[in-house]
């Protein structure tokens, strides 16, 4: 099965906790992948691309499916380091 998550990847539990705060404030999803994430997909404003769901960590795929469209994930950790995961 392919989905397409968006997500904002930091080292520290204090920092996805910080980002949410702003999110729960109005800021945007993408400008906030944009500043803060240490993932590639920063560039695209977190988007990951089209990705086969048996390629990804666990943990991220079962906060994924969790999601409605629109919404976004609390901070969720995994082997790479802690994620706000977005559904679009």
């Amino acid at each position: 099965m392919k989905i397409r998550p968006y997500h904002i990847l930091v080292k520290y539990e204090y920092e996805a906790n910080d980002i949410m705060r702003l999110l729960k404030s109005g800021a945007l999803f993408e400008d906030m992948a944009k500043k803060y994430s240490i993932c590639p997909s920063r560039q695209n404003g977190g988007f990951l691309g089209e990705v086969d769901a048996r390629r990804l960590d666990q943990d991220f795929l079962e906060a994924f499916d969790a999601l409605k469209p629109g919404e976004t994930s609390m901070p969720t950790r995994t082997q790479f380091g802690w994620h706000l995961i977005k559904k679009e």
